[in-house]
């Protein structure tokens, strides 16, 4: 068990990374949600299941892989990371740009930067939640934000 989750939490041991793990899972998670999104086109009831169905197996497993290394919010943990971008691409109908190219650079971009800075409530979750659900709520809410400013900035161009 252990060493599933410690595949599950780090994506594929990607969290394992020894330099911008945050980054490089995010960069993963682009890659899975273009093949979740666009490959396989799974519809949004669909990848709204496999969200909620996420996000409840993610608690579970970054508490169990917190317990048994004694971490909180271990850097090898990049399954927030794949969350927080899903949660952007089920908005994607709102946010597209252009292409497909300058949508998932955007996102990447805007994603990083909301979630290395924690806008409120970001950062109440992040310090006051020592659990899964304080890992994976401040990304959820990088998600929400950019969303946010990816609307905005599609209603200006």
């Amino acid at each position: 068990m252990k060493n599933f989750t410690k595949l599950f939490v780090s994506i594929f041991f990607v969290g394992y990374i020894k330099f911008a793990s945050g980054t490089w899972g995010s960069l993963l998670s682009l890659l899975i949600m273009y093949i979740l999104f666009n490959v396989l086109a799974l519809s949004l009831t669909i990848l709204t299941i496999i969200f909620i169905s996420l996000f409840f197996i993610s608690n579970y497993l970054i508490n169990y892989f917190s317990a048994f290394t004694n971490s909180e919010d271990s850097k090898h943990i990049v399954i927030d990371e794949f969350l927080g971008v899903f949660t952007i691409f089920l908005f994607y109908d709102l946010i597209f740009l252009y292409n497909d190219t300058v949508t998932y650079i955007l996102i990447f971009f805007i994603f990083r930067f909301f979630d290395i800075i924690k806008i409120f409530p970001a950062n109440y979750f992040d310090k006051h939640y020592k659990n899964g659900y304080g890992v994976i709520l401040d990304d959820i809410i990088a998600g929400l934000y950019t969303v946010l400013t990816l609307i905005i900035l599609n209603a200006f161009i």
